[in-house]
C-alpha cells in the first residue's frame, strides 16, 4: 500500500508539471498568443486522458503483449479499476503521456491552427507514445528484455517529444519575420523575445519541483529514492551554472532565458539514469547538458533555420538522446566507465535509434496528412493579429493589465564617456526661422521614458507650463552597433512603452521648455528621448472663445 501511495503522489507531481510547461511556453512567446498556449496545454492532458484510457493504456501496458512490440487494447481500466496496481499504473502512465504531448506545444507556438494541434495531440497520446513507451516499460517489451535503461523517460518521453517538436516546426515553417535574407544571400535569424521571463522562470521552478516525482515515483525503496532526489538536484544545478558561464563567456553577458533552458536540459539528461548513476556522474551529465543545450539551440536556429521559440528540440530532443546514451558510460552497474564494457552502451544506442526511427516515421506521416487534408498553419493575417483573438476570440490574456518596463538607467549618474546631451535627446525644429521667439505660439512635443514623466511634469510646472497633453505610445528602434542577443540571435528592433507629451507655449520661451526637458531626460545614453518643435497658427479655447495668446493663459 505504501508503494502505491508514493506512486500516486509522484503522479500528482508530474501532473502539476503541466502548469510549469504552460508558464515556460507562454512566458517565452508573445503576449498575443498566451491564451492559445494555455489552451493547448490544457487540451494535451484532457484529450490525452480520453484517448489513453480507451486505447493508449492498453497498447502500452497490457498483459497481452505481442512479440514484445505492442499490447492488445483490453480496456483494463474499466474492468479492473479496483485493483490498485491497474489504477495507479493508469494514472501514472497517463501523466507521462501528457508530458510527451505537451513538449511539442512550445516549438510549434504562435502559428499553428488550434484544431490541427488537437489532432496531433490525440494521435501521439493514443498511438505513437504508448507503443514505444511499452518497449521501454512494459515487462514484456523488447527493449526491457535487452536490458535497456531509461528509468524515467529521457528517450521514451523527452526525446520523442523533442523529435516530434522538430518535425512539427519543420512542417510549419518559421514565424513571420523570424528569418531575413541578407544582400549576400545569407539568412539572418532575428530575435523575437518572449513577453514575460518572470512567468517562464516560475514555470522552470515548478517543473524542477515536479521532476522529483517524475524521476522518483517509480522508486521502490528509500535508498533508491534518496539517490534519485540527489541526482535530480545535482544535474540541473550544475547545468544551470554551466549554461550561465558558457553564455557569459560567449556573449559577454549571462543569458537569462538560455540559463532557464539549461536547468531543464540538466533535468532531461539525468532522467534516464537518475537511479543508475552516482552523484559524480550526475554532475558530469549536468555539466555537458548545460553547454550542449546552448550549442543545440543556436545550431537549430542559426544554422538549420528551424524556428523553435522555447528551445524544446534542444532541451528535450538533444538532451534526451544524450542523457540516454550517457547511461551507457556512467551507470555504476554495467557502464563503460565502471568496467562494464560496451554491452550496455550498445543497447542504449540501439534503443535510441529504434525509438527515434519510430517517432520520425510516424510523426512525419501524421504532420504530412494533417497539413495536406486539414491545414497546419494559420493565415498570415491571423498570425499577425495573434492566435488569442483569431483562434479563441480572446482579446487579451491580460485584460485589465498594462505592460510596464523598468528603466535600467533611472536614477543613476551620467556615466563616464557618455554621449553628448544633444545626441541623447535630439531636438527637431519644424520652422524656417529656428526656435520660435517669445511671442509666437509653438508646440513642443516630447517623447520620453515612462519613468521620467513625473520629473518632467514637475519641471514644466516650475517654469510656468500649466497645461499639457499626455499619450502613452510604443517606441520602436535599435541603435546602430547594438550587440545585444536573445537566445543567440541579435536583438534588432523591440517595442518599448514611451510617454508622448505635447505642450503649446507662447508666454513661456520655447528655449526654456526645450532646455528644461533635455536636462531632466538626459542620462548619457542614446534613447533618452526626442523633442520636436512645431509652429502653431492659432489656438482656440472652446469654453471662452479666446484665441491666440489669451487662449493659452489660465484664468
Amino acid at each position: 500500500m505504501d508503494t502505491f501511495i508514493w506512486f500516486l503522489i509522484g503522479a500528482a507531481l508530474v501532473f502539476f508539471m503541466q502548469c510549469g510547461f504552460a508558464m515556460v511556453e507562454s512566458g517565452l512567446t508573445r503576449a498575443k498568443n498566451a491564451g492559445n498556449i494555455i489552451m493547448k496545454n490544457l487540451m494535451d492532458f484532457s484529450i490525452g486522458t480520453v484517448v489513453f484510457m480507451t486505447l493508449g493504456f492498453g497498447l502500452m501496458m497490457a498483459e497481452d503483449y505481442v512479440a514484445g512490440i505492442i499490447g492488445v487494447p483490453n480496456l483494463d481500466i474499466f474492468f479492473n479499476f479496483k485493483d490498485p496496481a491497474v489504477a495507479s499504473s493508469f494514472v501514472f502512465n497517463l501523466v507521462f503521456a501528457a508530458t510527451a504531448a505537451t513538449i511539442v506545444s512550445g516549438a510549434m507556438a504562435e502559428r499553428t491552427k488550434f484544431s490541427a494541434y488537437c489532432i496531433y495531440s490525440l494521435v501521439i497520446s493514443a498511438v505513437i507514445y504508448p507503443i514505444e513507451a511499452g518497449w521501454v516499460w512494459n515487462t514484456a517489451g523488447w527493449l526491457v528484455g535487452m536490458g535497456y535503461i531509461d528509468f524515467a523517460g529521457s528517450s521514451a518521453i523527452h526525446m520523442v517529444g523533442g523529435i516530434t517538436a522538430l518535425i512539427g516546426a519543420i512542417f510549419l515553417g518559421p514565424r513571420l519575420g523570424k528569418y531575413r535574407k541578407q544582400k549576400d544571400g545569407s539568412i539572418k535569424s532575428v530575435a523575437i523575445p518572449g513577453h514575460n521571463l518572470a512567468i517562464a522562470a516560475l514555470g522552470v521552478f515548478i517543473l524542477w519541483f515536479g521532476w522529483y516525482g517524475f524521476n522518483g515515483a517509480a522508486a521502490t525503496e528509500p535508498g533508491q529514492l534518496a539517490l534519485i532526489f540527489v541526482n535530480t538536484t545535482i544535474s540541473p544545478a550544475v547545468a544551470c551554472v554551466a549554461t550561465m558561464g558558457y553564455t557569459w563567456i560567449k556573449n559577454k553577458k549571462p543569458d537569462v532565458s538560455m540559463t532557464l533552458n539549461g536547468a531543464l536540459a540538466g533535468l532531461v539528461a539525468i532522467t534516464a539514469g537518475c537511479s543508475d548513476v552516482n552523484p559524480l556522474g550526475a554532475a558530469i551529465i549536468g555539466l555537458i547538458s548545460g553547454v550542449l543545450v546552448v550549442v543545440a539551440v543556436e545550431f537549430i536556429d542559426l544554422k538549420l533555420h528551424v524556428d523553435d521559440p522555447v528551445g524544446a528540440v534542444a532541451v528535450h530532443g538533444v538532451n534526451g538522446i544524450f542523457g540516454t546514451i550517457a547511461v551507457g558510460f556512467f551507470a555504476t552497474d554495467g557502464g563503460l566507465f565502471y568496467g562494464g564494457g560496451f554491452k550496455l552502451l550498445g543497447v542504449q544506442v540501439l534503443g535510441v535509434i529504434a525509438i527515434a526511427a519510430w517517432t520520425v516515421a510516424t510523426m512525419s506521416l501524421v504532420f504530412f496528412l494533417v497539413k495536406k487534408f486539414h491545414g497546419l498553419r494559420v493565415s498570415k493575417e491571423d498570425e499577425v493579429k495573434g492566435l488569442d483573438i483569431t483562434e479563441h476570440g480572446l482579446v487579451s490574456a491580460y485584460a485589465g493589465f498594462s505592460t510596464a518596463f523598468e528603466d535600467l538607467y533611472d536614477g543613476i549618474d551620467v556615466p563616464e564617456g557618455a554621449v553628448a546631451i544633444d545626441e541623447a535627446v535630439p531636438v527637431q525644429v519644424k520652422t524656417a526661422k529656428g526656435i520660435a521667439s517669445d511671442v509666437k505660439m509653438s508646440k513642443v512635443e516630447i517623447i520620453c521614458k515612462e519613468t521620467k514623466f513625473d520629473a518632467l511634469k514637475e519641471a514644466m510646472s516650475k517654469i510656468g507650463v500649466t497645461g499639457m497633453t499626455i499619450t502613452k505610445v510604443l517606441g520602436c528602434g535599435a541603435q546602430k552597433g547594438s550587440t545585444e542577443k536573445y537566445r543567440g540571435a541579435d536583438v534588432e528592433i523591440t517595442l518599448l512603452p514611451k510617454i508622448q507629451v505635447e505642450i503649446v507655449v507662447c508666454k513661456v520661451p520655447v528655449k526654456t521648455v526645450v532646455d528644461t526637458a533635455k536636462k531632466i531626460l538626459y542620462t548619457g545614453n542614446i534613447g533618452d528621448g526626442k523633442i520636436f518643435v512645431y509652429d502653431v497658427e492659432n489656438v482656440i479655447k472652446i469654453r471662452t472663445g479666446e484665441e491666440g495668446y489669451d487662449a493659452l493663459q489660465d484664468s
